[in-house]
């Protein structure tokens, strides 16, 4: 698998090729956000599986870079970053990222993320399986086959796991799903460390859909929606 490293530390860039390398990646290294875009240019290459992006890039914000790449290319994004808050992992994910990694990270871990991003994608898994073509809960409107959702009337521009999470939920209100078979559902995997990206992808939806109280969390065993009034 092809895989674009966007690290402006060259010694963080060596070390962590080095490492990918071993494990059957071709990593191509981008030191700032330009030369990453100028990376996606070649057609005739064969296109990354995954792209690996730094924030604190010295030409351009890492967030401004990612809704760039996100215009040019559907290509896992996972961002690699210091930024462990809460709001810059929501602002990540609104921009179209994939998933987030905090430093320092164990390689493991950031080997395990980025096998389970590639093969969501390339196993065509994104799309939360269902019968039914379109989901109204009062003033929430899921429309399956186009992935839109709007909210009274207005669209809300949701990332794929975000739709992803909402749907599956929306499909049986009240029903309490385990955090378990949420990351089992939409995210494919049983591996532990994504539950934190569960978290977050929660905390991203209450606030782009502003009702908060639409996904209500169980304490101790997962979440379930809660359909709100008309």
């Amino acid at each position: 698998m092809r895989l674009l490293l966007v690290e402006d530390d060259d010694h963080v860039a060596a070390a962590l090729s080095a490492v990918l390398a071993r494990h059957g990646f071709q990593v191509v290294h981008a030191r700032n956000g330009e030369e990453a875009l100028r990376a996606l240019l070649p057609a005739e290459k064969e296109p990354f599986g995954v792209i690996l992006l730094d924030l604190g890039l010295p030409d351009q914000d890492g967030y401004e870079v990612c809704g760039k790449i996100r215009k040019r290319t559907a290509t896992p994004v996972i961002m690699v970053t210091a930024r462990a808050d809460v709001r810059s992992r929501i602002h990540g994910l609104n921009l179209g990222a994939d998933d987030y990694v905090t430093k320092p990270y164990d390689t493991g871990e950031l080997l395990a993320r980025i096998h389970a991003v590639a093969r969501r994608t390339t196993s065509g898994e994104d799309t939360a399986p269902t019968p039914v073509a379109a989901l109204r809960l009062g003033p929430v409107a899921i429309e399956l086959p186009t992935r839109r959702v709007s909210v009274d009337g207005a669209e809300v521009q949701l990332t794929r796991k975000e739709f992803d999470l909402l749907a599956l939920l929306a499909q049986r209100p009240g029903v309490v799903f385990r955090r378990e078979q949420i990351i089992s559902e939409v995210w494919r995997t049983s591996w532990e460390g994504t539950g934190r990206t569960l978290e977050v992808h929660v905390a991203s939806l209450r606030s782009k859909l502003r009702l908060p109280a639409l996904i209500e969390t169980v304490r101790g065993v997962g979440y379930r929606l809660v359909a709100p009034s008309a």
